[in-house]
């Protein structure tokens, strides 16, 4: 566990009717959120959700215009002084020309009580990196150094915001490596990605919102199964796209050269179809992806 002090017995992140205005905007729309010590979640909407203006209140950047926000159960400017609360953001607050220990050894100055800074280095798995300038270091690396300073506080919350943006496939993956690692100590972890992908394979739990609002919750499965319909893939030459469509439940039909892609709320009548009244071959039917269910439950399906 952590070492700082919490209510055991609290949410990691409790928000009940959290609305947001900015004048005549309604940024968020009334919001119903609790967290479990421990999840790693994922936060995930189109731009505009509301996803930016809810993790500011997170960090008591701004206060709800009607509703509750808690922080292990308390205000969230006071679980940030206290260290509870610590954010990694896309951008920023490194200095070149200083080395990656000397960079973490200046932020734990600013603390009245740190972890060790090689402690944290390892954590983030960059201790071999210690005396490198930040500067030489790639972009993932300069990451996984934010999460490193974000550890020293020993936060039992940790914020991140897009947090492997520009990284190569080797680096998402050591530095989802590194958070997994230390989440496992029962540190809360929430995350706003672009990236669908990422968020179903690493998240315990995916938050979905739109126009302000909560529109999914729950673990990657649950969330795909919400977008109803399933993808029929499938090589038929001269496909007859006018009598594909008129069968019940189409949703959409794709004609690559001879490959025919076919999105239907009815597989069944589909598949049937192609076997028995068409030529077709190598049938493939798919349950929805989490991007198609993304598109789907945000009601951006149409306009992607």
């Amino acid at each position: 566990m952590t070492t700082n002090t919490t209510n055991a017995t609290a949410p990691a992140v409790r928000l009940a009717g959290v609305t947001k205005e900015f004048g005549d905007v309604r940024a968020v729309r009334g919001i119903d959120l609790a967290l479990r010590p421990g999840e790693i979640v994922a936060f995930l909407g189109p731009n505009g959700a509301g996803k930016t203006t809810t993790i500011d209140m997170l960090l008591g950047l701004t206060k709800p215009t009607s509703g509750t926000v808690e922080v292990l159960g308390m205000e969230p400017r006071k679980a940030i002084a206290r260290g509870l609360v610590s954010a990694v953001m896309q951008t920023g607050g490194l200095l070149k020309d200083l080395t990656v220990r000397e960079t973490a050894a200046y932020m734990a100055s600013l603390f009245a009580d740190t972890r060790p800074v090689d402690e944290v280095l390892d954590r983030a798995g960059i201790a071999g990196l210690a005396d490198r300038k930040v500067g030489k270091c790639s972009g993932g690396e300069q990451q996984r150094l934010r999460f490193a300073m974000a550890l020293l506080s020993d936060p039992a919350l940790l914020l991140l915001d897009e947090p492997t943006t520009g990284m190569d496939v080797e680096g998402r993956r050591a530095f989802w490596s590194a958070i997994r690692d230390d989440a496992s100590s029962g540190r809360t972890v929430l995350f706003a990605t672009h990236y669908l992908e990422e968020a179903d394979q690493y998240a315990d739990r995916i938050v979905l919102i739109s126009q302000g609002q909560v529109v999914a919750d729950g673990t990657g499965p649950q969330i795909r199964a919400l977008a109803s319909g399933r993808t029929i893939r499938a090589w038929l030459p001269d496909a007859d796209v006018a009598a594909i469509t008129a069968l019940g439940g189409v949703d959409h039909v794709e004609v690559r050269g001879e490959a025919v892609t076919i999105h239907a709320k009815d597989s069944d009548t589909v598949a049937r179809y192609l076997l028995t009244a068409t030529p077709a071959r190598d049938l493939e039917i798919t349950a929805k992806g989490i991007e198609e269910a993304f598109l789907s439950l945000t009601g951006q399906g149409e306009s992607a």
